[in-house]
């Protein structure tokens, strides 16, 4: 999942991320009393357009290193500002193609971005890939939004099912995160795969506990995550992350066993931007041998 700096991997280690970034999604279990979730509005607003959204990336002061050193500001890096611009292009094809990038929200009713909408018949699934297949047009890379799009749809058929079969509150809670996404028109990426360890051990029998997410306290208004993921693809880009176990797990595993949305800048996260050979490129001035130098 390489693809030059528009799936730039980021390694993200939650040491004991604050309760605020899970307070939504407390895994408690079956019978407790519900947590209601609650979003304010982005300090940016409702992102309208490409260039909306590339200033909605400003000012987030996230814990970012790059070559052993802080990144400042994602937007203004040489080495992640054609990522940056390939998610924009997704803000662009809705505003010149809204048939095609945008459909009409029952949550909301309201047209929203396709990549926050949640599929409801056949022509949905085949319209988003129509979308992608237009967006690879138009970029020639990763736009970084589809793992995002993938977890809202198939945890809103997984929540609806768990909720049926065990009376819990989190399908409810999904819908509601799912409105304030699609009220503010966000981007939303996925962290999944874990860093594993040693892949013959399940998560709880690992020698070093943080090598997979996992909830390490549990308060009043949520619970409190503490581990790491691998090749989050887009996350830098994104506002917020849904975190997802990343294989099958045993009765053992119950910490482990959670799947929640993070804010992107939620205090007491950290990433690690992966290497790749031609990284430096794009911080020299020559512009020689840069390939897809405007998306990456």
């Amino acid at each position: 999942a390489a693809l030059r700096a528009a799936t730039r991997t980021a390694s993200a280690r939650a040491a004991a991320t604050s309760a605020r970034c899970c307070r939504c999604y407390s895994a408690e279990p079956i019978g407790a009393p519900d947590v209601e979730p609650t979003y304010a509005p982005p300090s940016f607003g409702r992102i309208d357009t490409a260039d909306e959204y590339v200033k909605s990336l400003e000012g987030r002061d996230l814990e970012i290193y790059l070559f052993g050193e802080r990144v400042a500001d994602v937007a203004a890096e040489p080495v992640l500002r054609p990522s940056v611009n390939a998610v924009a292009e997704t803000y662009r094809l809705a505003e010149s193609e809204p048939e095609l990038a945008t459909a009409h929200s029952e949550l909301i009713d309201a047209r929203v971005n396709r990549f926050a909408h949640i599929c409801t018949s056949a022509k949905d699934v085949a319209a988003q890939n129509e979308m992608q297949r237009r967006l690879g047009q138009r970029t020639g890379t990763c736009f970084q939004r589809c793992v995002g799009q993938d977890a809202l749809n198939a945890s809103w058929a997984t929540t609806f099912r768990t909720d049926a079969a065990h009376g819990t509150p989190y399908h409810a809670r999904l819908r509601r995160f799912v409105e304030h996404v699609q009220r503010h028109n966000l981007v939303v990426g996925g962290a999944m795969t874990d860093p594993k360890g040693d892949r013959s051990k399940p998560p709880h029998a690992q020698d070093d506990p943080d090598l997979f997410v996992r909830v390490v306290d549990r308060r009043d208004g949520g619970v409190v995550l503490r581990g790491a993921k691998v090749h989050q693809t887009g996350t830098l880009n994104s506002h917020w992350m849904v975190v997802m176990p990343g294989q099958r797990l045993e009765a053992a595993d119950a910490e482990y066993a959670i799947s929640a949305a993070v804010p992107v800048d939620a205090p007491g996260l950290t990433y690690v931007l992966g290497r790749q050979s031609c990284d430096s490129r794009s911080r020299e001035p020559s512009g020689v041998d840069v390939g897809n130098s405007k998306y990456g």
